[in-house]
């Protein structure tokens, strides 16, 4: 702390202290985090130590930029690059209800959707995604920073289950101590959006429990239509209740109202170096295709492999010929036998025949399928006559045993003796 002077504390945490300082060396001010780790456990130790090694690998114009870090009396002290436009809570609240352009709106929110890709990219969780730790510099670059709950993530699907966070800002899965990845810091990037839209939280309550039962139930007063729909359909976007419903940031990038603003704050080496980096491995960044492999690194599988497009060089031997060439070459590779098979000559036919045979094949299907249609319908009729036929002669009979037993009954009631004459 010998080549810092200290100017004034700008804010307090739950294991140390930001101090605002002036540097001997080049007169600058920066800002030192300083954490006390005397009277932590070996496990607290080793996340303060993490935040420091995920700072130092932060390099990005829209990341606040680590300077140092040092052990001093008990202390770990990191020293960052100071902000002199204040973050952007402070900047919301300055406009006293006066909402803000969306161009402006866009502009910032692209800057932290670069940060935040440049984080996710490295398989890293911000986990405190909040309007307070989103920084302006002098010239109005948003810059993310605190990292101070960063977590490494060994792949990118591995899930964290630690609930940290700004209530305000906790993703309902975080509520409902559900797993999370990546998505939350998504959802917290919408939080931090509709507060710029609004001035407003998205979420807020009296009491924690009825704030968490808001965040879970995922209603929220809607934006005003003074801004575009892309803006709101990106919002309610943003706050969809699954995890999975919710976008990336590299596909928030590729959205067009979004995307044609990146070049504004990037220049074109960094597009690329950027976009093309899709995922890293243990070994770091792969290099950009068509790259030369640095000094002492052997051509491996770092480098893609040429695609062959020449036919001589694909199949090993000219498949031209002049005409009075060698003809060795040509005798030496017989003809393949469907080629050698006797061939129909095929007739080619105009527009005009093709639309006749087609027109003549439809009208044959129509054909065949009213042929098949009619005697479909003759089958069922036959069926039902069969059938009527069944009934009539089943009540035909029914009718000739009812007489039958009505004239027995009339014999009996005679005495026996009386012949009786059943009509049919």
């Amino acid at each position: 702390m010998e080549k810092y002077v200290r100017l004034q504390k700008i804010g307090e945490g739950s294991f140390g202290k930001a101090v605002l300082v002036k540097s001997t060396e080049d007169g600058r001010h920066y800002v030192i985090k300083e954490i006390n780790i005397s009277r932590m456990s070996d496990k607290e130790r080793q996340e303060s130590r993490r935040e420091v090694a995920v700072l130092a690998n932060m390099k990005h114009p829209n990341i606040v930029q680590y300077k140092e870090s040092f052990e001093e009396n008990g202390s770990l002290y990191i020293v960052m690059d100071y902000c002199e436009g204040g973050d952007l809570f402070k900047r919301i609240n300055a406009q006293k209800g006066a909402l803000f352009q969306e161009d402006q709106i866009l502009d910032w929110f692209v800057q932290i959707c670069l940060a935040l890709k440049h984080v996710h990219d490295r398989k890293i969780l911000h986990r405190d995604i909040k309007s307070q730790n989103i920084f302006l510099t002098k010239d109005g670059t948003v810059q993310l920073g605190d990292f101070g709950i960063a977590r490494v993530l060994n792949s990118t699907v591995e899930l964290a289950r630690t609930c940290i966070g700004t209530p305000y800002y906790l993703s309902p899965e975080i509520c409902e101590n559900k797993p999370y990845n990546n998505k939350s810091d998504i959802w917290a990037l919408g939080c931090v959006l509709y507060e710029l839209c609004t001035l407003k939280h998205a979420f807020e309550a009296g009491n924690m429990k009825n704030l968490v039962l808001k965040i879970i139930s995922g209603s929220f007063p809607p934006v005003s239509p003074h801004y575009s729909y892309d803006l709101r359909s990106l919002l309610s976007q943003l706050f969809k209740r699954n995890p999975r419903d919710r976008p990336s940031v590299n596909s928030i990038l590729e959205k067009g109202f979004i995307a044609k603003r990146i070049e504004k704050f990037l220049s074109p080496q960094l597009i690329a170096e950027e976009f093309c980096l899709k995922t890293l491995s243990k070994f770091g960044p792969q290099p950009l295709p068509g790259k030369r492999p640095a000094s002492g690194q052997g051509v491996s599988s770092f480098v893609p492999a040429q695609k062959i497009t020449k036919p001589a060089a694909k199949y090993g031997v000219p498949l031209t010929y002049k005409k009075y060439g060698d003809k060795k070459l040509l005798e030496k590779k017989p003809p393949p036998k469907h080629k050698q098979a006797h061939q129909i000559p095929v007739k080619k036919m105009n527009s005009g025949e093709e639309r006749k045979k087609m027109s003549e094949e439809a009208a044959k299907k129509r054909r065949l399928e009213f042929i098949e249609k009619e005697k479909k319908q003759k089958d069922q009729i036959r069926f039902l006559k069969a059938e009527q036929m069944k009934r009539q002669e089943k009540q035909r009979l029914e009718r000739i045993n009812r007489a039958r037993e009505q004239g027995w009954r009339n014999v009996l009631r005679a005495g026996g003796s009386g012949e009786v004459k059943v009509g049919i």
